[in-house]
């Protein structure tokens, strides 16, 4: 179609059309996202807090086990399996709690998702201003500049998104070093 042949108001329309169900959606993605987090970092939390609650349990139970391998004659290769299962427990034990830790990567790309979906609001809203500013006099001229504004528009918004996005994620915040996802 040219553009010629496309009357400003009809584009307006077609603009603010997108640009509000464009909006829309995205006000529902962020929503979920940050949803998500809130769901995410309780599971974590409760997660965390159980295996921190097996591992008292545990400790509490070698403690025992440990009173009564002293105070009876047991065999020394039942002594060292017991010793071998413990520290097997906490190593586990540890090593799930550790591996907890991919909130600290997931919220990181939440975070980003969400700044995605901020950017292109921005974008949208900015799309549905530009929209509406046309003069109906000019509108030949302004419809090809306001496109060739936008598409410029468009394409730094999505550098400047790209830029601070297009990365790894890192552990951040725990003790065994960092990791690379991405």
């Amino acid at each position: 179609m040219e553009i010629k042949a496309l009357p400003i108001e009809e584009l307006r329309k077609l603009l603010a059309a997108v640009s509000e169900h464009g909006k829309q959606h995205l006000v529902e993605v962020e929503a979920d996202l940050l949803q998500t987090t809130f769901l995410l970092n309780e599971a974590i939390e409760k997660l965390g807090a159980g295996f921190a609650a097996i591992h008292e349990a545990v400790a509490q139970q070698q403690l025992i086990i440990a009173q009564l391998t002293d105070s009876q004659a047991l065999p020394q290769a039942s002594v060292e399996k017991l010793d071998i299962l413990k520290h097997t427990i906490s190593d586990e034990v540890n090593a799930v709690v550790t591996s907890l830790q991919f909130q600290d990567l997931t919220s990181q790309l939440i975070s980003r998702t969400i700044k995605r979906v901020i950017g292109l609001k921005d974008l949208l809203h900015e799309l549905e201003t530009h929209g509406n500013a046309m003069d109906p006099s000019h509108e030949h001229e302004q419809i090809a500049q306001f496109l060739e504004m936008m598409s410029h528009n468009l394409h730094e918004g999505s550098h400047a998104l790209s830029g601070g996005l297009r990365r790894s994620v890192g552990q951040q915040d725990m003790a065994t070093g960092d990791i690379d996802l991405f």
